[in-house]
């Protein structure tokens, strides 16, 4: 039994309704009724809208499987300029910029170099650095997805079956953070932190006509030896720190050319903000507002037994410039094709910060090359200011020397303060 279906003909073309009667007209005509009848199907199936597929039938995302792929412990040489980031280490919480360990462990589980969730990724770190400020050769050890068994490993020749991490990790890092070196096999009880031999920074600065670099490189002498540093560092009680003792193998003022020097420090290890207050004291020197044997007068706990207030210097203009290890098989981009690679995409960066700076020097001229008449003022200003390492300082009606500032609390006060407060959160929760 046949059951007769209408069709909605609105939407049929002039042609079709044309062949339609015909084929009313003539039903032994075969060949014209299912040629006519494909079309209706296809006008049909045109007119009437598309059901989307549910959600439940779409075919869900493949999983990676980790536990089909082996692991390799290595360490990883990298440079950032800190500009835009809220300092190295990830933080658990929100920040106003991403952190630069945040964007480089996105980016490893983003090629499948490490599982998620990030905060479980374990690794280490060699130096801390803050925000703003940059690093040329920080290094982080690190477990990353390898093509090799850990025998296969072991071996120098399997090298070249190994994941190019550099390349891999590159070309997905933004142009201000760039992975250089790889050391495939380091030292089994390798930590990127405590297998740190030393960490070597630099403060770059201009030199004004009121800033006296040898007086400053004076000081910074006196900063060499073994000392207690609890003076120039930023106290905070959530660290627990009590031994402020670090060593300095050298810390001097070097010319880098033109009205540009920067202070050079080498040492085993630095506390909170300890280079920036450093910096802080010798533009105080340099300034001539303090005298060189400021240094040695705070080292002296006796003479300074809490840190005077006095403000840090500027976060850009330092960087992490080296860190010293143990003999090591640092690997680099191995041709040429992956140092052009590396290279350009760093060139749109490095071009468009040297268009910015002369364009700031046109400017510059502009405004001011011709107010000659203002030239005793600007020169009064600058000698009435402290030097921060941010081209403006803190100007000053009457300079108040360290020694008879308000001083900060001792490290006992601070860090009993701390613990107390944190006992108290955790009553709270546990009455919660």
């Amino acid at each position: 039994m046949s059951t007769k279906q209408t069709s909605d003909y609105s939407n049929w073309s002039k042609e079709d309704l044309i062949a339609k009667i015909k084929s009313l007209e003539a039903p032994h005509d075969a060949a014209s009724s299912v040629t006519t009848t494909e079309s209706m199907v296809k006008d049909q199936a045109a007119s009437t809208p598309q059901i989307k597929q549910s959600s439940s039938q779409k075919k869900e995302a493949k999983v990676f499987d980790w536990s089909k792929h082996n692991t390799r412990f290595v360490a990883l040489r990298f440079a950032y300029l800190g500009w835009n980031y809220n300092g190295l280490a990830m933080q658990f919480e929100q920040t106003p910029l991403p952190t630069i360990e945040e964007t480089i462990l996105q980016v490893l589980a983003k090629v499948k170099l490490v599982p998620e969730p990030l905060d479980e990724v374990q690794f280490s770190r060699c130096g801390r650095t803050d925000k703003g400020v940059s690093a040329m050769n920080q290094v982080i050890s690190i477990n990353l997805r390898s093509n090799l068994t850990p025998e296969e490993q072991t071996l120098e020749g399997n090298d070249l079956r190994e994941i190019d991490y550099l390349s891999v990790i590159n070309g997905n890092l933004p142009p201000d953070i760039k992975m250089h070196s790889i050391c495939l096999r380091p030292p089994p009880d390798f930590d990127a932190r405590f297998s740190c031999k030393s960490r070597h920074y630099r403060y770059l600065f201009k030199k004004t006509n009121h800033l006296d670099i040898d007086l400053m490189n004076q000081a910074a002498m006196y900063y060499e030896g073994h000392h207690d540093f609890r003076n120039f560092c930023k106290l905070d009680g959530s660290k627990q720190i009590t031994n402020f003792e670090r060593y300095i193998y050298r810390s001097r003022i070097i010319p880098l050319g033109g009205d540009l020097y920067c202070f050079d420090l080498q040492g085993t290890a630095f506390l909170w903000h300890q280079v920036r207050c450093m910096v802080a004291i010798l533009f105080l020197v340099g300034q001539q507002l303090e005298k060189p044997e400021i240094v040695l007068d705070l080292m002296d706990m006796t003479k300074y037994p809490t840190k005077p207030l006095y403000e840090m210097a500027n976060d850009k203009p330092l960087v992490l410039y080296d860190c010293e290890f143990p003999a090591m098989e640092w690997h680099t981009a191995d041709n040429y094709h992956k140092f052009t690679r590396l290279h350009s995409s760093f060139r749109e960066l490095q071009y468009d910060l040297a268009i910015k700076s002369q364009m700031s020097d046109i400017m510059s001229k502009v405004l001011f090359d011709n107010k000659q008449e203002y030239r005793d003022a600007i020169e009064e200003s600058l000698a009435n200011s402290v030097p921060l390492g941010d081209g403006i300082g803190r100007g000053f009606a009457g300079y108040t020397p360290l020694d008879k500032r308000q001083r900060s609390e001792d490290y006992e006060t601070i860090n009993t303060r701390w613990m107390q407060r944190r006992g108290a959160k955790r009553m709270i929760k546990k009455d919660s």
